[in-house]
């Protein structure tokens, strides 16, 4: 039997060589995610290790986050076991390329301190080319960043720490392993006196890095610094620093790991259909085959055997295949991540052991399980079969028994998903438990589904004439095969449809909240999501075209007996800026020094205008407010709106979290430009325009939806392979019947207009039925969504849902293309002869 099986598998190559693609390609995908995962993994490791080799015990502040001084450092220096020790001075930097704009996203670029040993280097940073900054005019620079945007050794590099524009000459490059510079992102290094006053304090640090004399090991040195430090201070080896930050890069890389294999355990549970419906056909067509070894004596369990080790030869190449596969893969993201400028440390590809045989497992053993049914329904072909030349019919009870089966599961999944629904963020687990029984439901009901559906399709059928009654005929004439192949491309496009929908609903409710309050021209904020100086508003009032300005500053106080973040505003101009749509009191009250509340918070507190609610401010001041408006509630507006001149004087630092413009002709690109002149060009602040805003959140969007259609791009590809198998298989399957039409009169045109139908049927049917269930499943994950966004509403994207199904039509017209020419050339006298 095992000669037999191997026998049928190389008589077979052309029909079980797509089921072999379908199987490798989710194992690619999975091996590829285990060694992408494996080889970050490790490269990161080592590179901590690397940054951490002088560092045999390390000094951070404990939670009271009191600084660590220059005494205690000196301190630490003169125990008898250091050789030397470093405190570290470090916080975000904004920098700005050649062209003057932003270098990055304005929070990837870090300062440190400089801090060279006896001989001039810093052994955390060595140079690769010029020095180490040595005055406050002077600067160091990563290699990478050098290299990517263009710096050189006496180039003078405009940067910002705080708001103000410093010119800094760039007088060296180095060497560093530092994982955020590996990630994408920018070091830069100043001497140790200009580090503290950017960063810290003058003497003061966030950390000390101590290294052990010769001879004095981690722990040891670890129970010298103990017994000086003082309480706000805690210190641990540098062996338990690296672990820590080890276990953080396994933290997430694992989560990585885990959204890749999702994606990969979508790909292959679309390839067991394909695996299920190619080795059925197979099964069908061999039936006075199987029948014959039953007749010659074969028995259930040999026949059954017979075809699982079909399946093992097929589950085993796609397995090997799919694991060479999977590490192209990784080496092609790997380079991805390189050429966008986002590259991992240096570093061996790693290939475990663990990957080889999860590699081996889950292809042997997805095609062997999705074999398994096809195998025991050849075993029970009769040998009485061997003397006809069509096994009998399957009875149609078995369809009644799955279509009954599909009706439960389906109404249980729905009631399941409405029921999540009705629960908000409570019903997530039966949110999810009833959208996956939704899906295996439709699945199983397909067959059920597939008659009306193409039925629906007939009166566009019909003016094509008899090819277009043959292919409505054909598609419903196997509905379960008609359904396994429509399947694949229904989970596909489901989580497609789904993902399209939440994400477009999000972007457009994001983009209201963003700018659609704003009646502001220009929005100002830091590129770091820091504050901005306080003298912003004031220097942008004094640019020509200007109308109205106001900063929205955070004010922490105590309003009516409940502590609070209120929102402190210009009461003068502020309703020039936002569009407040006022049920009670209007804007005016704000000039007169009265506050406005949105409705939410006057329903909550049970205020209305005229009300007196009591106030302490941060510096334990007392006072009373009167409310003076009420205003819709939106997503985007601050629930309590307050003039800075009843707040100002209150607060230790003023600091504006944004400042909004208004000027007399509307947006324009001058003004624009004078504005960022008269805020010195400073990389750090962003003037944007409602425009703007929206862009930036879409962008962001747009690219994970990007990544995640790519992500599922693989179990389309895989469903298209399907489609192929199984119209070069039916073709094969009705060959005497394609020769008998030959012969009646039916062209070559005829029957590949014929096959291109039925095809774009199956593709149509598995597009209606994956973008009804991703509608319904977006719709319901609404509900959780609105709780975390307000505003949030379902919106569907009519235009992509149109794109889907052209697309469908055309994966169905180009997955014809050869099983269509292969029936065009079938000889008809042949067929009509075979049996």
């Amino acid at each position: 039997m095992f000669r037999t099986a191997l026998r049928n598998v190389l008589a077979h190559k052309a029909r079980l060589l797509m089921t072999v693609l379908a199987v490798m390609l989710g194992v690619a995908f999975v091996s590829g995610t285990l060694v992408f995962t494996d080889t970050a993994g490790e490269a990161f490791r080592k590179s901590i290790a690397r940054s951490l080799e002088n560092v045999s015990v390390q000094i951070e502040p404990s939670a009271s986050a009191e600084p660590l001084t220059r005494k205690l450092l000196e301190q630490v220096r003169d125990l008898p076991g250091t050789a030397s020790a470093t405190g570290t001075a470090s916080g975000l930097v904004v920098l700005a390329g050649k062209d003057g704009d932003l270098l990055g996203d304005g929070r990837s670029t870090t300062g440190a301190n400089h801090s060279p040993g006896p001989g001039g280097e810093d052994p955390r940073h060595p140079m690769t080319d010029g020095r180490g900054p040595r005055s406050a005019g002077e600067v160091a620079v990563d290699r990478l960043t050098a290299q990517r945007a263009g710096f050189r050794v006496g180039d003078t590099l405009r940067l910002s720490v705080d708001g103000p524009v410093l010119e800094k000459k760039l007088v060296g490059v180095f060497d560093t392993d530092d994982g955020n510079v590996a990630a994408g992102g920018t070091l830069l290094l100043f001497d140790g006196a200009t580090a503290e006053k950017l960063f810290t304090a003058p003497g003061q640090y966030q950390s000390i890095d101590v290294k052990a004399a010769p001879g004095t090991s981690q722990t040891a040195l670890k129970e010298q610094v103990d017994r000086i430090l003082p309480e706000w201070a805690v210190s641990v080896t540098g062996k338990e620093a690296a672990d820590t930050q080890a276990r953080a890069i396994d933290h997430q890389t694992s989560n990585m790991s885990t959204a890749l294999l999702t994606f990969a355990g979508i790909s292959l549970f679309v390839g067991v259909f394909i695996i299920a419906n190619t080795f059925t056909m197979l099964v069908a067509q061999r039936t006075r085959e199987l029948a014959l070894l039953r007749a010659v004596g074969a028995t259930r369990r040999q026949v059954t055997r017979s075809v699982l080790l079909e399946a093992l030869v097929v589950g085993a190449v796609a397995a090997a295949t799919g694991l060479a596969a999977g590490i192209g893969i990784a080496v092609g993201m790997r380079a991805v991540l390189d050429s966008t400028g986002s590259p991992l440390p240096d570093g061996p590809l790693i290939v475990t052991g663990t990957t080889v045989a999860t590699a081996a497992a889950v292809g042997v053993l997805v095609t062997v399980l999705a074999a398994w049914l096809p195998a025991r329904r050849a075993a029970k072909i009769p040998p009485v079969a061997a003397m006809s030349s069509i096994h009998a019919p399957e009875s149609g009870r078995s369809l009644v028994v799955r279509n009954t089966i599909g009706i439960v599961m389906t109404a249980l999944g729905a009631a399941l998903t409405v029921f999540g629904e009705s629960m908000g963020s409570d019903g997530k687990v039966a949110m999810g438990s009833g959208a996956v029984l939704l899906i295996v439901g439709v699945f199983v009901l397909t067959p059920l589904l597939s008659r009306p559906l193409v039925a629906a399709a007939g009166p566009l059928l019909r003016p094509l004439g008899t090819a277009g009654m043959l292919a409505r005929r054909n598609a419903v004439r196997n509905p379960r095969r008609t359904a396994a192949t429509a399947s694949a491309l229904m989970i596909g496009l489901t989580l497609i449809t789904g993902l399209t929908t939440i994400g477009t609903s999000v972007q457009k409710t994001a983009a209201e909240q963003a700018a659609g309050h704003l009646k502001a021209d220009y929005t100002i904020t830091m590129s770091t999501f820091g504050s901005l100086p306080p003298d912003v508003a004031d220097t942008v009032r004094k640019v020509e075209g200007v109308t109205a300005v106001s900063p929205v500053r955070d004010v922490y106080l105590e309003l009516g007996g409940s502590t609070a973040f209120v929102s402190g505003v210009d009461g003068r101009t502020i309703g020039d800026l936002l569009d407040l749509k006022f049920t009670e009191g209007s804007a005016d009250a704000l000039r007169d020094g009265r506050i406005a509340v949105d409705t939410a918070t006057a329903e909550e507190e049970g205020w209305s205008t005229g009300d007196t609610v009591p106030v302490v401010y941060g510096d334990e001041t007392e006072d009373r407010v009167v409310v003076g408006g009420v205003y819709e509630k939106t997503g985007g507006l601050p629930a309590v709106l307050m003039p800075l001149s009843i707040t100002d004087g209150h607060t230790e630092e003023e600091k504006d979290e944004q400042v909004l413009v208004q000027t007399a002709d509307g947006p324009d690109e001058q003004i624009r430009k004078d504005i960022r002149r008269a805020l010195d060009n400073s990389p750090a602040v962003l003037v944007q325009d409602e425009q703007d805003m929206v862009e930036e959140f879409s962008g962001q969007l747009n690219l994970l939806l990007n990544i995640l259609y790519g992500l599922l791009a693989m179990a389309v590809v895989i469903a298209v392979i399907g489609i192929v198998n199984t119209l070069a298989m039916s073709v094969f399957e009705r060959a005497q019947e394609i020769g008998m039409l030959r012969a009646v009169g039916l062209d070559r045109r005829g029957v590949r207009t014929t096959v291109r139908l039925e095809s774009l049927l199956i593709s149509l049917l598995g597009a209606v039925l994956g973008i009804g269930l991703g509608l319904f499943l977006a719709w319901a994950a609404g509900a959780p969504i609105m709780e975390e966004l307000d505003g949030y509403a379902t919106t569907v994207p009519w235009d992509r849902i149109g794109l889907f199904l052209a697309l469908a039509a055309l994966v169905g017209v180009l997955a014809a293309v050869w099983p269509a020419r292969r029936a065009a050339r079938t000889d008809m006298l042949a067929a009509i002869k075979s049996e």
